[in-house]
């Protein structure tokens, strides 16, 4: 069990009955009245953020999430295959389980297969991976002034806006969590 009081960024807890994880919180103390824990709640499994008060001393039980190394092998229509890596053991999760988590990972690729009493719930994919531009407009140096962007396509098929001066084959560094170019590789 955790109070509201002991509350930070990333803990994991079971609320009305949802696996929530903590985005935000503050601790606030009105001049008048009760102090109380203003938070900002992610649904595990669906996504949503709500926003929800507490009393400081409030309890409720944590929700142990687990995360498992496995390795992506293939999709079959609206089934993804993963691999774990030590007992070579396969298993098979449902598309609407994975939603686009996936459209940075390629085969072969290494993510985290998260669940939570043996219920898998999401994929999370490392953070930061290297992708090859498969297509774009041709590049041209010495136009840096500015901020200038352009669309490109990577090759898991996944469109970002990059620099001007990319070029088809260029292998660049994505942030998985933005979805935004953070350099060349």
């Amino acid at each position: 069990m955790i109070s509201a009081g002991e509350f930070r960024n990333g803990v994991t807890i079971e609320f009305e009955g949802d696996i929530y994880s903590i985005v935000e919180f503050q601790h606030v103390k009105p001049g008048k009245g009760a102090a109380f824990v203003r938070t900002k709640l992610k649904n595990i499994v669906t996504g949503a953020v709500t926003e929800k008060t507490f009393r400081p001393q409030e309890k409720m039980p944590r929700a142990h999430i687990e995360r498992q190394d496995m390795q992506y092998l293939y999709n079959d229509g609206n089934i993804y295959y993963f691999m774990n890596s030590e007992t070579f053991e396969q298993i098979g999760v449902d598309a609407k389980d994975v939603g686009d988590s996936l459209k940075f990972v390629r085969e072969n690729d290494h993510v985290k297969v998260l669940s939570h009493n043996g219920s898998i719930f999401g994929i999370e994919p490392e953070i930061i991976v290297q992708l090859a531009v498969s297509e774009t407009e041709p590049g041209f140096a010495g136009n840096s002034s500015g901020n200038t962007l352009k669309p490109a396509t990577l090759e898991t098929g996944v469109q970002i806006n990059v620099p001007l001066f990319i070029n088809i084959g260029d292998v660049l560094e994505i942030d998985t969590r933005t979805g935004e170019y953070r350099g060349r590789a």
